[in-house]
């Protein structure tokens, strides 16, 4: 699938924006303050029903307005026939995040997500490396939960299972039969989880190997899965072993979402041995494999957002980036503050370049 028209209103800086995209390659060129990134904001809402440049989604709305809408019409391929479908995504003030699937506001803001497999490399993408287990899960989970149909449902119980045991924990005198109750259902969704999890880095794997040799040459990265308990232990062994111990804290302190990823080279950290350059170029490797790997198990494409390139990346990275991801026929949307910053693009025929001025757009 690709998105074929962009329309937001009062969305950041942007009254009223429309943007005809190409399905390939899209190039913003803009200042600071211009408002291109908020444009790959816009997007990243749609694949993943919040913003990467705040925690609160109504600052997106624009100031002395009451709400923001992004609405897309996307193209959904492969098909013997192109067909669109319609969505959007709104937030006011004072209510809820709405969705919608061609005018139906009864679908949950996953069914939207589902939709738009949407990759984000930005400055701050080393927070996959440096950052908390919890980017790291994301990060893996996002691959799981567009290959896998069944991984929503079952993280979604998971959650339910996890908050309830934890509300027993932090009662006094809570009875065993009333936690194993909990304890089950925990286990029982918590190993589907891991063993989702294991599936996708199987697959997943392979393909980083031989993308990550092009990226960081000189170097080979391992990844190694923490899955949150001890290996040898089942999860059930697991909760019945930390009991006590939870208790104490009042918090489950095992369990898949306790998991983290490791980068290792050579055995050591790869934070400890990689440059802030060479982190960069990890990242977007691993971006590149999840896109990869998408398109196998898929048969789909994904969009890739790319924001302000030119402040991470030297030119023959960006290059090398653009050209591997040209690779993976993905929707590209990439924003700089220089045209000459992305001057090898000219080379590619199948794009569009537009300037970003004062929260206006115009096409070349």
């Amino acid at each position: 699938m690709y998105i074929d028209r962009l329309v937001a209103t009062n969305f950041r800086n942007f009254s009223h924006l429309s943007v005809n995209l190409h399905s390939h390659l899209n190039v913003f060129i803009g200042h600071n303050g211009s408002g291109k990134s908020s444009i790959v904001e816009a997007l990243h809402l749609l694949g993943f029903g919040r913003s990467f440049r705040s925690n609160k989604l109504t600052s997106c709305i624009k100031h002395g307005e009451a709400q923001f809408s992004v609405y897309v019409e996307s193209v959904k391929y492969p098909s013997s026939v192109e067909s669109k479908i319609k969505v959007g995504i709104g937030k006011s003030k004072l209510g809820e995040i709405q969705s919608q699937i061609d005018g139906d506001h009864r679908h949950r803001l996953n069914d939207l997500v589902k939709l738009f497999p949407v990759q984000l490399f930005t400055p701050q993408s080393t927070d996959l490396i440096l950052g908390s287990p919890k980017d790291r899960r994301r990060f893996l989970d996002w691959g799981v939960f567009h290959v896998e149909h069944r991984f929503e449902m079952i993280n979604r119980n998971f959650k339910i299972a996890l908050r309830n045991r934890n509300a027993l924990l932090k009662q006094q005198n809570v009875g065993h039969t009333e936690l194993a109750i909990w304890d089950d259902k925990f286990a029982e969704f918590g190993s589907s989880i891991d063993n989702y999890r294991q599936q996708y880095l199987q697959s997943f794997k392979p393909i980083f190997k031989d993308i990550q040799g092009k990226f960081l040459k000189g170097f080979t990265v391992e990844i190694e899965y923490n899955k949150g308990w001890k290996g040898s232990d089942s999860l059930l062994d697991a909760l019945a072993a930390k009991l006590n111990y939870d208790a104490v804290v009042k918090l489950t302190t095992v369990g898949p979402h306790k998991a983290d990823l490791k980068f290792k080279v050579d055995g050591k950290d790869a934070a400890e041995v990689l440059s802030r350059g060479q982190l960069r170029m990890l990242v977007a490797a691993l971006l590149l494999a999840q896109t990869a790997t998408f398109n196998k198990k898929k048969n789909e494409q994904t969009i890739f957002l790319l924001d302000d390139i030119g402040a991470e990346l030297d030119e023959e990275k960006r290059a090398l980036f653009l050209e591997e991801l040209h690779k993976t026929n993905s929707q590209i949307v990439v924003t700089s503050i220089d045209e000459q910053q992305l001057a090898f693009t000219k080379k590619y025929e199948n794009k569009k370049m537009f300037h970003v001025e004062h929260g206006s757009v115009r096409e070349e």
